[in-house]
């Protein structure tokens, strides 16, 4: 009889868990449209699109920003929120928008703004009839505190590229290469700077090793913010980008991590 209690118990309670959970997808995906069609899309939803980048051959990522995003995105510690990607994939014939509600949270964390990132949202979804959600997910309690397991780095746990004024860190990264590698700069204060940067070929072969559905999550950025160059972890972006990652496919990008804050710390040297 007790047993029969306990596992009536334990049912119950993971049943309300489920209820009680609200599960977020991380990207929005939909039919195919070409780059033009969807440009202009973004800018009737009142987006400014900023930059288009290729993360995988035969894939074009659409990045983009409005006024409220980079509001928000102006905040101390802040700067990755302040674009939207959406990935254009010609091979597969389908689109995928990050999902600003999903990275909404897990960038802004205890400074998200439930309203702000509906209105995101909404807008997408208004222009863009008939996205869905993708298999890729988490549910919202858990991103602003996530991390992909025990040892693994959080949000905060970013890569410090460099130091120095905000104005010499800036000149670095526009002269390097002759600006090959910088892909846009988008400035969100006085004293914080959004840029956008290419990886080396080699490094960013992993989106096509992990996952081409998930190619939004390039171009990297670098956040120029108080005297210092950061970028996300790699070991936290990736994850957050792709949730649904096993350990056993992580091992097999174990090198891309470092590769990837090599990369970005050369037009700093």
């Amino acid at each position: 009889m007790i047993n029969k209690l306990l596992f009536l118990f334990v049912s119950i309670s993971i049943f309300t868990i489920g209820l009680l959970a609200e599960n977020v997808s991380t990207y929005l995906v939909g039919a195919y449209l070409d780059e033009e069609t969807a440009q202009k899309k973004l800018e009737s939803a009142g987006f400014e699109v900023i930059a288009s980048y290729e993360p995988v051959k035969n894939g074009t990522t659409l990045i983009f920003t409005n006024d409220a995003l980079k509001k928000e995105a102006a905040k101390p510690g802040r700067a990755y929120i302040a674009i939207l990607r959406l990935f254009i994939d010609k091979k597969e014939k389908m689109i995928s928008f990050t999902n600003p509600i999903y990275f909404g949270k897990a960038f802004m964390q205890d400074d998200y703004n439930k309203k702000i990132f509906r209105a995101q949202y909404d807008a997408i979804n208004r222009e863009f009839a008939g996205l869905k959600n993708s298999v890729d997910y988490l549910d919202m309690k858990s991103l602003a505190s996530y991390h992909f397991m025990m040892g693994m780095p959080y949000y905060e746990d970013n890569d410090e590229l460099a130091e120095g004024k905000n104005e010499t860190l800036l000149a670095k990264a526009r002269a390097y290469k002759k600006g090959k590698y910088l892909l846009f700069e988008l400035k969100l204060s006085n004293n914080s700077t959004l840029l956008g940067y290419d990886l080396a070929k080699r490094t960013k072969k992993f989106v096509k090793k992990i996952g081409r559905a998930n190619g939004a999550v390039l171009p990297y950025c670098i956040s120029i913010e108080d005297e210092k160059a950061h970028s996300l972890e790699a070991k936290y972006y990736l994850a957050v980008s792709y949730p649904l990652l096993s350990m056993s496919k992580f091992t097999t990008i174990a090198t891309v991590p470092g590769a990837i804050k090599k990369d970005l710390s050369k037009p700093f040297k």
